[in-house]
């Protein structure tokens, strides 16, 4: 489906099969795009334990993606630039410059 090759923003649920998490991990990460992914199971124990492995900025599990100012918000591959709320938002505008005198 091209909703699930795009970034889509708008009332847009695809519901796609899966026959275990490995494959569902791949049908997610195949995409150019990585902003979140919503999990809904009700085994939330065993699903921590491969949610490093999904491609997107962004993992909530038995909730819908979306921001709150206090935690980090991001996307990886070509869904945007950098990291917005949070203190860690707030380094994303902060320039560090390294100052070495001997």
């Amino acid at each position: 489906m091209p909703v699930c090759k795009e970034e889509v923003f708008g009332p847009v649920l695809p519901i796609v099969l899966f026959r275990n998490i490995q494959e569902a991990i791949e049908i997610s990460n195949n995409t150019n795009f990585g902003l979140g992914v919503s999990i809904f199971t009700k085994d939330t124990e065993s699903i921590e334990k491969y949610v490093g492995e999904f491609e997107e900025g962004c993992v909530f599990i038995n909730d819908f993606v979306k921001s709150d100012p206090h935690l980090p918000f991001r996307g990886v591959k070509r869904s945007g630039y950098g990291r917005e709320l949070s203190k860690d938002g707030i380094m994303e505008f902060i320039n560090k410059k390294t100052i070495f005198i001997k």
